[in-house]
């Protein structure tokens, strides 16, 4: 035998591969089913009338999965106790809601899909009302292509109209709770829609969700006397079928809501009649009261809009630079 012989009787064998392709699963017995909740990578989900737990297939790579999400699974979707489907596509989203971390990170930070309507849960007292935040959450709504909604609660303790005053001009559409009291009115804003229920803590969001839906059982908390403030008891974002149709996503509460990823353009897009009046303005306006030659203030001059409106856009457009604009009696950030 001679020396190399010898020596290939030693050699590492070559590891058998197979040849790449690029052919991938077709997936056509996939089953589609609602994102309704996300924990430590295990994602839980609607599919028909059963719960599914999933994780995300290595082949998504990146993409992010988030509540409220349509997708695709692979796998045993039995839903029995202990086994574990996979997450193989995301469908097309129709509505994304986002925030950004503060108003110097551009990062936008996915929230929720699809949804269609952005509830905005506001204490009339106890917390005070914090027309700042509201102002924020219209702006993402908006920015979403969400209709937004006004849910003011706690109104058996103080008078609601002041700060309902102060949104009439944006045409923004409300609801009116008391401790304890009846629901039939804010049931039929809810009724066959996905919506988003969003608001400060110990505004009273979890003790809605479970007058809404018998059984939900989500943990209320108290509101400190010292510093106004409520403490989180949601800590996730979950989905909740309504009784009578539709979707409920409850998130936990929010301090701060970051808006620098919102085009401002984008923003005016969604008031057609302030729109229309912009289109003479000079290129790269701002819309802003110190803009020189805004179409706005024109039309204002000239009767064609309603001064408390332009007022009130640029409220907003303020809130999304993250500069304060005063707001009589009810800004109290």
């Amino acid at each position: 035998m001679s020396r190399y012989d010898e020596e290939a009787r030693y050699d590492r064998p070559k590891r058998r591969t197979r040849p790449r392709t690029k052919d991938r699963p077709s997936y056509d017995d996939a089953v589609t089913g609602i994102v309704i909740t996300r924990d430590r990578g295990r994602y839980t989900l609607w599919v028909d009338d059963r719960q599914v737990t999933a994780m995300k297939a290595r082949q998504l790579g990146r993409k992010g999965v988030i509540v409220g999400d349509r997708v695709k699974l692979a796998g045993d979707a039995s839903g029995d106790e202990g086994t574990l489907a996979r997450i193989v596509e995301v469908l097309p989203r129709t509505t994304l809601l986002r925030r950004s971390a503060d108003d110097d990170d551009p990062v936008e930070r996915p929230l929720v899909a699809n949804a269609d309507q952005l509830v905005i849960v506001v204490a009339v007292a106890n917390p005070e009302p914090r027309t700042g935040l509201i102002d924020r959450f219209l702006v993402a709504a908006y920015d979403a292509g969400m209709r937004p909604l006004l849910c003011l609660t706690k109104t058996d303790l103080a008078d609601p109209d002041p700060l309902l005053s102060i949104y009439r001009p944006l045409g923004v559409e409300s609801v009116a709770t008391q401790q304890g009291g009846d629901l039939t009115e804010l049931r039929e804003q809810l009724q066959d829609r996905i919506s988003v229920l969003v608001g400060h803590s110990g505004v009273g969001k979890s003790t809605l969700v479970n007058g809404l839906i018998p059984g939900a059982d989500r943990a209320i908390g108290v509101v400190n006397e010292v510093t106004g403030r409520g403490r989180h008891t949601s800590t996730n974002a979950l989905v909740l079928r309504l009784p009578d149709g539709g979707w409920l996503i409850d998130t936990p509460g929010i301090r701060s809501f970051g808006l620098a990823h919102v085009d401002p353009d984008k923003l005016i897009d969604a008031f057609p009649d302030l729109a229309e009046v912009t289109e003479s303005c000079p290129r790269g306006c701002t819309h802003t009261e110190s803009a020189p030659d805004c179409g706005l203030d024109e039309a204002v001059a000239e009767g064609r809009l309603d001064p408390d409106r332009v007022a009130s856009f640029r409220r907003l457009l303020a809130s999304r630079e993250g500069r304060a604009q005063a707001v009589p009696e009810q800004d109290v950030t």
